[in-house]
């Protein structure tokens, strides 16, 4: 087919076309922009979301970290406190046994008998039972404790008293009690006496030594 157009129209047609083609590029390109643009946002958005996310677990996981470690240390300096206190009574407050028993046996009255003997406190005291024939005689078990003039304890409480209304034949101490009692800061039965003591040792203390 032969054109027979003016070379100016033709020539119009051409930048025509090469304008159209040029528009499409212009306009895929703007569109290219814009969806870059579309995707820099968002990516932002969910990369300060989760940022945020992640910054509030970490907090969430030191705070409780923290919490856990502070429990825990706050136990073992509660145990070592409490070993420390037990080693510091035990060491400034040892009993001599054998000397104590031996006392309590003389005073205990006839027809009781001592059947027990433990460290109640460390600051000066101890647990007592014992079995009796009757009422009496197992009050008569505190008196004695706390005598002054037996010299062993310096306070001796009823803590219960028991007595079998129907004991059996063969149960000839049907009544026990209990009873706790303090040693004084001079007594003759620490291993190592009060500081009160130390610094003026009574006339039992320079017997002891």
């Amino acid at each position: 087919m032969i054109n027979l157009l003016p070379p100016s129209i033709k020539e119009s047609m051409s930048y025509a076309r090469k304008n159209s083609l040029l528009l499409k590029w212009v306009i895929a390109l703007l569109v290219s922009v814009v969806g870059v643009f579309v995707i820099i946002f968002f990516g932002q958005v969910y990369i300060s979301q989760a940022t945020e996310r992640l910054e509030q677990e970490i907090a969430q996981s030191e705070q409780n970290l923290q919490e856990q470690n502070i429990e825990e240390v706050e136990s073992r300096v509660q145990d070592i406190s409490n070993s420390l206190n037990l080693v510091v009574d035990i060491l400034s407050e040892q009993i001599l046994f054998s000397s104590l028993i031996q006392s309590v046996g003389s005073v205990i009255p006839e027809g009781a008998v001592l059947t027990g003997l433990t460290i109640n406190e460390a600051g000066g005291g101890i647990d007592l039972s014992a079995n009796a024939t009757d009422y009496d005689t197992a009050t008569q078990v505190q008196v004695n404790l706390e005598d002054p003039a037996n010299g062993i304890f310096t306070k001796a409480d009823i803590l219960n008293v028991r007595c079998d209304n129907t004991p059996s034949l063969d149960d000839i101490y049907p009544c026990q009690i209990n009873l706790r009692a303090l040693f004084g800061p001079n007594s003759q039965f620490l291993l190592i006496p009060s500081q009160s003591s130390m610094a003026a040792p009574s006339n039992n203390q320079e017997q002891s030594l």
